[in-house]
């Protein structure tokens, strides 16, 4: 199947169209923006500027190595989605739904904490100081009645 061009091309649970260019393919990974995948090609000795669709199994293989693994490719741990993990302080990159799973987890460990930040993500608030007046009433209907004549 590594021969010619394949429309669809599954990368780590995730299916990316053939015609991107690599860099730009991996950006729709959850989890991977494009300088991650532009570190990605250059670890696994592949263009960027390639197509996804001309990759052979070998090159995919290659790529979803890296991603799974990027600390033991040499990938930079400042370009982690993940750094100083609170369970572990171990920097770490998350894709896919485990940073789905763990940023819930994140959110539900702030609400236990009944902290600043907690609250107002429990409260359905804005949550990093924004003003809150005339935006975000997302959610809060009042309606209008008119009298009885």
């Amino acid at each position: 199947m590594s021969e010619g061009f394949r429309h669809i091309v599954r990368i780590c649970g995730t299916d990316l169209d053939g015609s991107k260019k690599l860099a730009y393919g991996l950006a729709k990974i959850s989890g991977v923006g494009i300088n991650f995948a532009r570190a990605v090609a250059k670890v696994a000795g592949i263009s960027p500027d390639l197509r996804i669709g001309m990759l052979t199994d070998e090159q995919v293989k290659k790529i979803e190595e890296v991603i799974n693994n990027p600390e033991k490719s040499g990938i930079p741990s400042f370009m982690f989605n993940r750094r100083k993990d609170l369970e572990t302080g171990l920097d770490k990159h998350l894709y896919g739904s485990d940073l789905a799973i763990r940023w819930k987890m994140d959110i539900d460990f702030l609400k236990a904490l009944k902290c600043w930040r907690g609250v107002r993500h429990s409260l359905g608030l804005k949550v990093r100081g924004q003003k809150t007046r005339t935006t975000g009433r997302k959610g809060k209907t009042v309606g209008v009645r008119k009298k009885r004549a």
